[in-house]
């Protein structure tokens, strides 16, 4: 008697003491569904920018068409929108999915910079001699005037960021 008794309060004790030991493993069980989760999620993700490259790369296979029958200066000037509209498409899809959206913004705001300044070239070419001059250093001002305002721009997120500030504050009249 004493033998069963002492047997059915070990079976006991065991059983308890898996049950506790099963409730104390459970919570390390959900973060590997989490990573399961983030996995399929991640997944997705790059499914979608890959479709979005596509299109992205379809749209600007369509632009560079409506520029063949087109002859001259007038074709450059077609392709090089063609082309700027292509990266700064690129440029805002790597922004989409940046971790850092500051420095994302701001290659986004140069980019778009960039292509204004490759298409004002294309059509500074149609001038002659110091009108092309002039029109070409407009250009590069207006191209470094943009990626300027870009810069300050992430510089003041930056600091914004780092002090906890959503805007900088504007004084009281």
């Amino acid at each position: 008697m004493q033998l069963k008794l002492t047997s059915i309060a070990a079976a006991l004790a065991f059983a308890f003491a898996g049950a506790a030991q099963a409730q104390s493993t459970a919570p390390a069980a959900k973060p590997e569904k989490r990573a399961e989760q983030s996995a399929s999620q991640g997944a997705s993700e790059r499914q979608a920018r890959k479709a979005e490259e596509e299109r992205i790369e379809a749209q600007a296979k369509a632009d560079k068409a409506k520029c063949d029958p087109m002859k001259g200066n007038a074709k450059d000037i077609c392709q090089a929108e063609a082309k700027g509209k292509e990266k700064v498409a690129k440029a805002e899809l790597d922004a989409k999915y940046a971790k850092d959206k500051a420095k994302a913004e701001r290659k986004v705001q140069e980019t778009k910079a960039e292509a204004a300044y490759e298409v004002a070239k294309q059509k500074c070419d149609e001038q002659k001699g110091e009108a092309k001059d002039a029109c070409q250093k407009q250009a590069k001002v207006e191209r470094d005037r943009a990626k300027g305002a870009a810069e300050k721009r992430a510089e003041n997120k930056e600091r914004s960021a780092a002090t906890g500030q959503s805007a900088p504050e504007k004084p009281k009249r």
